[in-house]
């Protein structure tokens, strides 16, 4: 028998905390995320609390932890959309069916009482969090920003009712060999011109942040308004970017588009790649993994997308040319082997097309649920 239980003592917060990490401890491909940012979620204060509700469920099968999973009423995500859904997600478990059927039926329980007609995921609080259920690419290493799950996830949620509401897929993309089409860079060039465009500088990731935070937010809010699963900036979302950009950002990978009214009008943003460095210690931040961060964030071998916006004015102006330019210096720095893209949603022509520029290989696949209630 499965016994369900609200997580809210200190004792239920850790299991719900560490079971991932026990589940996956021997599989090379899985990344966690950092202890101390899940450990936030339970505490006054925390930066989404204005915008959701949330609910957090452990599993039990003979006294021992076999699963969890987490709700949450993206209020400003309903409002924008007029909708009534209730996310999943944080949904981990032993490949057992009865497990998988009593953490969704709490989830969906607790979404009819809160006055929820439809449940969809895996999302979290905002596209910042990871999203989407692996489906294809379980050999393949998880990067530090998305989620790594088993391949019988899919059945189990399957199983109850859930049907594919978008895909998202992922790329491995590397400078040809030989390098890229010279004639990039002079379309680049013509394009910069016509528009009177020019990139931005910065000494430094604080002078940065100073010059180009407002811009920048501005725009992931223009550009990322009609993408799926996104919600706007909040003032708390913006602190907690910027803090955690200090940490890991180099402007080596950084790429913004000004315009003559000094307005940024794309951007491109990368990190050095840290999963491997956080993997050891279960996302804890120990000495020891400080040093291997901090050795990864110096010294790179992969990088990671983390957000690609684009004035939506600007789309059919041959801007492409510019970004892969952009995204070939990037991986021309330093000894670079390859770029992981993260997600792109299957239908997202303009961003997926870029890719065919470079030594591409699509390697992993993702997918968000949707099961409508009553």
């Amino acid at each position: 028998m499965v016994e369900i239980r609200q997580v809210k003592k200190g004792s239920e917060i850790r299991e719900f905390i560490n079971f991932p990490l026990a589940l996956y401890k021997d599989n090379p491909c899985f990344v966690p995320p950092l202890y101390g940012d899940e450990k936030k979620m339970f505490k006054n204060g925390f930066v989404y609390a204005d915008t959701c509700e949330s609910v957090f469920y452990n599993a039990y099968k003979d006294g021992r932890i076999v699963g969890r999973i987490q709700g949450i009423i993206q209020k400003a995500a309903n409002e924008k959309n007029n909708e009534k859904r209730v996310r999943f997600t944080r949904f981990d478990a032993i490949n057992d069916k009865d497990v998988a059927e009593a953490l969704f039926g709490a989830v969906e329980k607790w979404a009819v009482s809160k006055g929820m007609d439809t449940v969809v995921g895996p999302l979290g609080y905002s596209d910042l969090e990871r999203e989407g259920l692996l489906i294809e690419g379980f050999d393949q290493n998880s990067t530090f920003e998305e989620q790594y799950n088993a391949e019988y996830y899919k059945t189990l949620i399957e199983g109850l009712g859930y049907e594919k509401e978008v895909d998202w897929v992922e790329s491995m993309i590397r400078l040809p060999e030989g390098g890229l089409d010279p004639r990039i860079f002079v379309l680049e060039e013509k394009m910069l011109k016509r528009h009177e465009l020019h990139y931005g500088t910065a000494k430094n990731v604080d002078d940065f942040l100073a010059k180009y935070a407002d811009g920048f937010f501005e725009l992931l809010d223009k550009s990322y308004d009609k993408v799926y699963g996104t919600v706007p900036f909040t003032e708390g979302m913006k602190k907690m970017m910027i803090d955690n950009f200090k940490l890991i950002i180099d402007l080596k990978y950084v790429s913004v588009l000004i315009n003559k009214e000094d307005r940024i009008v794309a951007l491109g943003l990368c990190f050095p790649a840290i999963g491997d460095a956080v993997k050891k210690s279960g996302g804890r931040l120990t000495p020891a993994t400080i040093v291997r961060v901090l050795k990864a964030v110096k010294k790179p071998r992969v990088i990671d997308f983390g957000l690609i916006g684009v004035d939506p004015d600007l789309i059919n102006t041959g801007i492409g040319g510019a970004m892969v330019a952009g995204i070939a210096r990037m991986l021309g720095n330093g000894d670079i082997d390859h770029a992981e893209t993260n997600l792109n949603l299957e239908d997202n022509v303009a961003i997926r097309s870029i890719w065919h520029y470079f030594d591409a290989k699509e390697h992993k696949r993702r997918r968000c649920y949707i099961k409508k209630l009553g």
